[in-house]
């Protein structure tokens, strides 16, 4: 389907200034399912929703090991999002070998910037059709990174992308100023609350959601299920423990009211203030 005679050739400019071709690929990034990133001072935490293209189906892999300190998350096309996990992975394995120490975090995304703009700029290639969230740590501290089609990167405290990551950018709005001195149970907690926004009503179970951990002293991997319903049920038990304490108040100001409804009808027959007393419970 074509938007117009401006957009069959990704070099080919609109009157406007825009190169169709690129915002399509940001569009299906929009597409592809949740991602969201959160980071504080040590550590950095990966999410995402795993989408099954029907029941009969497993889902495909959204979060990639790069090197014991860099993942990535990714939403879009994965085939593509594959390539480009293997490309990083390339860079550290050679930058390791050449100077004996780790690929500098925002060396990479800056490669990795520079491989999505030439795709941008010759008429025979096109654009990468996927978002990473690129989290790692390195000798300046931890850092999470988003990487465009377009070839733009940022860095972020904490973000969301993929189809209804809007949600989850509004909790994490919320929340951002929390996240600096959080610490890894409460990103892995916050991660797991803006999963379950993004969600929309669906329940939050293991199986719909993976985790990822990098941080000082815990090179990046990925968590087991076993271990994301554990932490999901004991997000569950505090949630009940918060709401817990409003039952106690709520009866106490049922008993106010029928102690107010009682004592008015002292003066009218018992039998009438009796059923009065009866009702008035139910009443509220």
């Amino acid at each position: 389907m074509f938007r117009n005679q401006y957009d069959t050739d990704v070099t080919t400019w609109s009157p406007a200034g825009r190169l169709f071709q690129v915002e399509y690929a940001m569009e299906a990034v929009k597409q592809g399912s949740a991602a969201i990133g959160l980071r504080s001072k040590t550590h950095v935490v990966l999410a995402c929703v795993n989408k099954a293209n029907s029941e009969l189906s497993s889902h495909q892999k959204k979060i990639f090991k790069v090197d014991d300190h860099i993942g990535v998350a990714i939403a879009g096309l994965t085939a593509d999002g594959r390539v480009l996990s293997r490309y990083m992975r390339s860079e550290c394995i050679n930058y390791n070998y050449t100077y004996e120490s780790p690929l500098p975090v925002g060396r990479l995304v800056v490669q990795l910037a520079d491989k999505a703009q030439v795709c941008t700029q010759r008429s025979w290639k096109r654009p990468y059709g996927v978002g990473l969230l690129v989290a790692g740590l390195d000798e300046s501290g931890a850092h999470l990174y988003y990487n465009c089609p377009s070839g733009n990167y940022f860095e972020y405290q904490a973000f969301a992308i993929g189809s209804r990551s809007q949600a989850a950018k509004t909790y994490l709005e919320r929340k951002f100023n929390n996240f600096t001195a959080s610490s890894r149970e409460d990103l892995i907690k916050d991660a797991l609350i803006a999963t379950r926004e993004s969600l929309q009503g669906e329940k939050l179970r293991s199986s719909v959601c993976t985790i990822a951990v990098v941080g000082v002293g815990e090179p990046f991997h990925i968590l087991d299920q076993e271990t994301v319903q554990q932490l999901i049920d004991t997000f569950e038990i505090v949630r009940e423990e918060e709401t817990a304490p409003a039952e106690p108040e709520a009866a106490a100001e049922q008993d106010a009211a029928t102690d107010q409804a009682s004592g008015a009808d002292q003066g009218g027959a018992g039998n009438q203030g009796g059923a009065d007393q009866g009702g008035s419970p139910m009443d509220i």
